[in-house]
């Protein structure tokens, strides 16, 4: 399994940005597709975004135009750029990997992070 951090998390008011991080470990970090999810109080844990090993992205469409995943191989780590968040954005945050892709869409691995929180307020 891959080891993954999350970090950069906090408190923002709605139009400001927040950059997440996720490093892993592992030597086949490069090869991986990775998901960034999030989970609200009392929802369901849901994709946000994701990126497969060749650099391919998908979005939700609830953050289409506002977030932007990418990924530096050199450093083990995938960002996810968020702008203009709103307090519908607030969640914690979970990068997932060893994943698969279903067409598009990223199906959840077995590796989480520990999540980071993301709080915006109105």
């Amino acid at each position: 399994q891959v080891q993954l951090v999350e970090s950069g998390g906090g408190l923002v008011q709605a139009g400001g940005s927040l950059r997440l991080s996720c490093a892993a470990s592992g030597s086949t970090f490069s090869k991986n597709a990775i998901g960034w999810y999030r989970q609200a109080p009392g929802k369901q844990r849901e994709l946000v975004a994701s990126i497969s090993s060749g650099g391919r992205t998908n979005y939700a469409d609830s953050v289409k135009g506002r977030f932007t995943i990418s990924r530096d191989n050199a450093k083990n780590t995938v960002y996810l750029q968020m702008n203009s968040l709103k307090p519908e954005d607030t969640a914690i945050y979970y990068c997932n990997a060893d994943g698969y892709y279903r067409g598009s869409y990223y199906m959840s691995g077995d590796s989480w992070g520990q999540g980071t929180q993301v709080t915006v307020s109105s």
